[in-house]
């Protein structure tokens, strides 16, 4: 199946350009970047079909964010993230599905999945629900959110042993706080807080963390495409290293632009110094094989999910390991790209300097995190069952 949205992204490629500084600069994506993406149909490219989606093809997903974030990091960023909520929405209870989508497949969804909120049961069957989030990534041109909540018990205390619930919550119901985003790097992205004081939620809204984080909630879907079976630790992160990977590989695009015919401080052409060429050359490589590992993890539990397959733990946290390997890589190269680029680099009317910052804001998502993901991985290639915090995010 062609990507006709990566054909798009490349089309109009300048203009995504274009709009990269001014969305930093106020802190959003712009309403011309929104109208890009729209026309594009990025936002749709993990949605079901029956409901106008195209159902891509993972690795055709994480190109395409790759592509966009080397144009426009925040633009990228937000693709990532919340081009992965209709994949999710589309193994939830069908009620949910046509209030999201019934009436404008078009919309897009925003999350975080940070417990921020207590769902609190009530008589009827449903929850009373408050909290409030931070990092709500393209937040402003979304009208339903996902969030990630513990379940309470009536008397507002919190359920033991504790649960993990993702929620998902309309436009309507919860306030996004307009100052809560200023940052160093990823501005552009208008990641901000939302918060939420005593709304609804009915039962067929919610959805158990060990449901999505098993898959105990796909296979009681009847979405049987291979599509909506993958693991939710391999989906869930794509998009975001996706974003990160091709972040870094727009820098590396305009550094090499730069030093094409830059002259450094020794009056040498930086072609010519062959110590300068030497790094660049390999961590260009590093780029290269950053891009190349994300990919062929997404395929490789492709693979196993088509063939009927469940991903084991222990499968799923080398794969966890992987996509946290690629996207460290990736940064440390961009970084070390731009250490060599000189003092002019710095300026603020370059370019570099803006995926510079957002390249390394990247590595600091959760998602990223190096420590537990390590640990469980290489437990688990040992033989031995990681517990508690160690399954976090796998």
């Amino acid at each position: 199946m062609p990507n006709t949205v990566l054909d798009y992204i490349n089309e109009h490629a300048d203009e995504f350009f274009a709009q990269g500084a001014e969305a930093e600069r106020i802190g959003r994506l712009t309403d011309k970047t929104v109208q890009l993406l729209k026309e594009s149909g990025a936002m749709r490219m993990l949605q079901p079909a029956d409901y106008g989606g195209y159902e891509f093809h993972p690795r055709d997903f994480a190109e395409t964010v790759m592509r966009l974030a080397s144009l426009d990091p925040a633009a990228g960023w937000v693709l990532g993230v919340c081009g992965v909520h209709p994949w999710q929405l589309a193994y939830n209870d069908r009620r949910v599905q046509e209030e999201v989508w019934g009436t404008d497949s078009s919309i897009w969804m925003a999350s975080p999945y940070m417990p921020g909120g207590v769902l609190i049961p009530q008589d009827d069957g449903g929850y009373r629900f408050s909290g409030s989030w931070q990092f709500s990534s393209g937040t402003d041109h979304c009208d339903w959110v996902f969030l990630g909540a513990m379940m309470g018990n009536a008397d507002g205390s919190m359920a033991q042993p504790p649960q993990m619930v993702h929620v998902i919550i309309p436009r309507t119901d919860y306030t996004i706080v307009d100052d809560s985003w200023n940052v160093v790097g990823l501005r552009g992205t208008g990641s901000k807080d939302l918060v939420i004081k005593g709304c609804r939620v009915p039962e067929y809204r919610t959805m158990s963390w060990e449901d999505v984080s098993g898959g105990d909630g796909q296979r009681r879907s009847d979405r049987t495409q291979t599509l909506y079976q993958m693991p939710w630790s391999n989906m869930f992160p794509l998009g975001i290293t996706s974003a990160t990977i091709g972040i870094c590989e727009g820098l590396l695009r305009q550094a090499s632009t730069y030093q094409a015919n830059r002259i450094d401080a020794n009056g040498v052409n930086v072609k010519d110094d062959p110590y300068t060429m030497f790094e660049f050359g390999e961590y260009m490589a590093d780029l290269r094989a950053a891009r190349r590992e994300l990919i062929d993890n997404a395929q490789y539990f492709w693979d196993v999910t088509e063939r009927g397959d469940t991903p084991t733990f222990a499968e799923r946290a080398a794969g966890r390991a992987t996509q946290v390997r690629a996207a460290w890589r990736a940064a440390r190269a961009a970084n070390e790209i731009y250490a060599r680029c000189g003092g002019n680099a710095l300026r603020m009317d370059q370019p570099m300097q803006r995926f510079w910052r957002d390249s390394q804001a990247c590595i600091h998502h959760a998602i990223h995190a190096t420590n537990t993901v390590y640990h469980a991985a290489t437990l688990s290639s040992l033989g031995a069952e990681p517990a508690g915090p160690l399954r976090k995010m796998i």
